[in-house]
C-alpha cells in the first residue's frame, strides 16, 4: 500500500511540475530520459516520507516499559 501511495503521489508531484521544467527534464513517452528518471526520484522521495511517518506512528503507539 505505501508503494502504490509512493508512485501515485510523486507521479502527480511530477506532472504538476512538468510545464515548469525545462525541456530536458521533460518525460518522453517510451523513451528513457532525464523526465523518467525526475518522476522515479520523486517517487522514491514520497515512499522514504510516507515509510518515516509510519515508523514514527508505530513507535509512537507501541507502549512503554
Amino acid at each position: 500500500m505505501h508503494a502504490l501511495i509512493a508512485v501515485l503521489a510523486g507521479n502527480a508531484a511530477y506532472f504538476l511540475l512538468m510545464r515548469h521544467l525545462p525541456s530536458q527534464a521533460r518525460h518522453v513517452p517510451f523513451h528513457i530520459d532525464l523526465g523518467m528518471v525526475l518522476d522515479l526520484w520523486l517517487c522514491l522521495v514520497a515512499f522514504g516520507a510516507i515509510k518515516t511517518v509510519a515508523g514514527r506512528r508505530r513507535r509512537s503507539s507501541q507502549p512503554k516499559g
